[in-house]
């Protein structure tokens, strides 16, 4: 589902096989088992992490199909989605996302949940699915994408015309950072900015409580779904 692999302080953490990587709660396990495990991993002055993925997809979304309509499913799913997005704002380092194929709807908001994204040019899209497919986006993607799209026409095209961005769009948009020619020079290029942002020597507690008070209004929206998911399962054992 996915590997970890350590260069030096850099991280680097691939979703692997040839499939869309659609997002249900075994392969979102699997990479949170993989953070797991890099927390465990003896401390460093300052690491990075980054996400790529084999293939023409990074994440082409939830597993709709797994789901068969069913709203349990589909809550299991996002809470466990909401689990990971919160671990990586917590995770106290730097993240980067090497997006090498189509990330799209939960495997846009997942590439989002990175400090830094970075593109290949000649293949893939950033694409919010939800207005073709008839779903009501979630809230907390919502509260994520407005925390990430300062530009509030970006956000609107992002959203209501549910516009599939390339590279070099979503780097006009100031929804990437940069935008690579190939798979392979995306994920060099993260690994050069990864080095670069390890010779900074932060301290990766202090860096990831930054991003969590920068993020607040995230983890704060995902707090309070949780709790009300929360309180219904109570009323309903009453």
């Amino acid at each position: 589902m996915c590997t970890l692999e350590k260069r030096g302080n850099i991280y680097i953490l691939t979703l692997t096989g040839s499939g869309e990587r659609r997002l249900n709660p075994t392969l979102i396990d699997s990479i949170r088992s993989a953070l797991r495990r890099l927390r465990a991993e003896p401390t460093s002055p300052c690491s990075a992490l980054i996400t790529t993925a084999h293939g023409k997809f990074f994440s082409n979304g939830f597993d709709l199909a797994w789901a068969q309509s069913s709203q349990p499913r589909l809550n299991l799913m996002d809470s466990k989605l909401q689990s990971l997005v919160s671990e990586l704002i917590s995770l106290p380092m730097p993240t980067i996302a090497a997006v090498t194929g189509h990330a799209s709807a939960a495997g846009m908001i997942l590439a989002l949940s990175h400090d830094h994204v970075l593109m290949r040019k000649d293949r893939g899209f950033l694409y919010m699915s939800e207005m073709d497919i008839r779903l009501v986006i979630p809230d907390w993607f919502v509260v994520l994408l407005k925390c990430k799209i300062g530009d509030t026409n970006v956000r609107h095209e992002v959203i209501m015309t549910a516009a599939k961005l390339t590279a070099e769009m979503a780097v006009v948009r100031g929804i990437v950072h940069s935008a690579h020619d190939s798979a392979e020079e995306t994920v060099d290029a993260a690994v050069r900015l990864g080095e670069a942002l390890v010779k900074r020597g932060w301290d990766g507690d202090v860096y990831g409580k930054n991003r969590m008070v920068l993020l607040s209004e995230v983890l704060e929206k995902i707090g309070s779904e949780n709790a009300t998911v929360e309180e219904e399962k109570t009323q309903s054992k009453l």
